[in-house]
């Protein structure tokens, strides 16, 4: 099945190609995917499988059954694009206007589409279940892994897969982290109220700027004293609001910031400490402040055993359709997927897709941001190597 897999997807690069295109002209922001959502159904009409809708978004999960019992594993691929207008100049650039797939989620749900139809016309010889999940809101907390898993749809899944399109390496390149491989990342908005005045009569007001101002540079130091130095964290003031009139004493400022930690101990480490600087702080400059804090998606953690196999799986294809599988450093940006992963073991993998013929290289988010499309069939490939190689289908001794 392995052999027969690979080349069905070698056969079909064209259409992942034309889907992928597809859906980069027609972006769409997290919990807005409806049409995303209906072309992606539409594709599995008339197919012999079981579609599932109907929670807090667009996402579905198809599911395969095989013509043989055992065990079941889901495959994951998000769908939804980011508020940025696209400044690539590709020929099937985002025709939505401020709205571009700036993160490859477009290619992770077109290898994921073909790859899923090729399953299905294999389904007779594969030895239990497989569920596809097309997700929608990756972007957007709480994102839309966190419905899905308490949909309760998941609860008979023994092992779960997912990759990232990354442009750090070319098309052909797989890494991985074993444990934890992500970061999780909390949202915070801090609202200062003080006592506005003149500008000329400080003694007479309470400067909510002044105590913002200390909250931004006394936060700094929960990173710098107060967390082990061989942990990983990050305290960012994204946004500071005081903007008024020069010789005017603001009355209340408003602030926003983004945390991210690679395990509980150092989220939980980070929580307390931002919460005591605030305390600190209303007790040293008299003013009342208002705290929103929200973790948001969990450390994204890959089972160490599921790993090894996903490596071992993965190196049956170098010197064919790849060139390498190494170890990937971990990473600080955050991923929804780590909450499948909370409740299901499994692991979560990057696919090089670094545009050719181009020393200048845009990574996700950014409005130029493109990649090589030959890492569509890598990924399709990739995956469906794992899928074999979790069956024992087909595998190499």
């Amino acid at each position: 099945m392995r052999k027969k897999l690979l080349s069905m997807l070698e056969a079909r690069k064209a259409e992942m190609v034309n889907i992928r295109r597809h859906l980069h002209a027609h972006p769409e922001l997290s919990f807005h995917e409806k049409e995303t959502s209906q072309y992606i159904a539409d594709f599995y009409q008339g197919k012999d499988v079981e579609i599932q809708r109907g929670w807090d978004g667009y996402g579905m999960i198809v599911t395969i059954r095989g013509g043989k019992p055992g065990k079941t594993i889901a495959l994951r691929a998000d769908f939804d694009a980011l508020p940025i207008t696209e400044q690539t100049g590709l020929p099937f650039a985002s025709e939505n206007p401020g709205v571009m797939h700036a993160c490859g989620h477009d290619g992770h749900t077109a290898y994921l589409m073909v790859l899923a139809d090729c399953l299905i016309q294999l389904k007779e010889d594969i030895p239990g279940t497989i569920k596809i999940i097309h997700q929608h809101a990756e972007e957007t907390p709480p994102g839309g892994a966190k419905s899905i898993v308490e949909s309760g749809l998941l609860d008979d899944v023994d092992q779960i897969f997912g990759i990232h399109l990354f442009p750090t390496s070319p098309a052909g390149t797989v890494s991985y982290r074993s444990g934890y491989a992500m970061a999780g990342r909390t949202y915070f908005k801090l609202t200062i109220h003080g006592k506005g005045g003149h500008g000329s009569s400080p003694h007479m007001a309470n400067d909510a700027i002044v105590a913002a101002s200390h909250f931004v540079t006394a936060v700094q130091t929960i990173v710098s004293r107060r967390l082990n130095p061989f942990e990983t964290g990050v305290v960012t003031i994204g946004s500071f609001d005081g903007k008024g009139s020069f010789n005017v004493i603001k009355d209340s400022v408003e602030l926003e910031g983004d945390v991210r930690y690679m395990n509980k101990d150092t989220q939980q480490l980070i929580d307390k400490e931002v919460h005591r600087i605030v305390k600190g702080v209303e007790g040293m400059f008299g003013i009342t402040a208002e705290l929103t804090y929200t973790a948001d998606y969990p450390p994204l953690y890959n089972n160490p055993e599921i790993t090894a196999n996903v490596v071992k799986y993965l190196n049956q294809g170098v010197g064919d359709y790849l060139t390498a599988v190494s170890e990937a450093d971990m990473l600080s940006g955050s991923e929804d997927f780590a909450y499948y992963l909370e409740k299901i073991p499994g692991c979560f993998f990057y696919i090089g897709c670094k545009p050719k013929n181009t020393d200048e290289v845009y990574f996700n988010h950014h409005p130029k941001f493109d990649i090589d499309e030959d890492a569509l069939l890598v990924a399709a490939k990739s995956v469906g190597e794992v899928v074999c190689g979790y069956y024992g289908l087909g595998q190499q001794p």
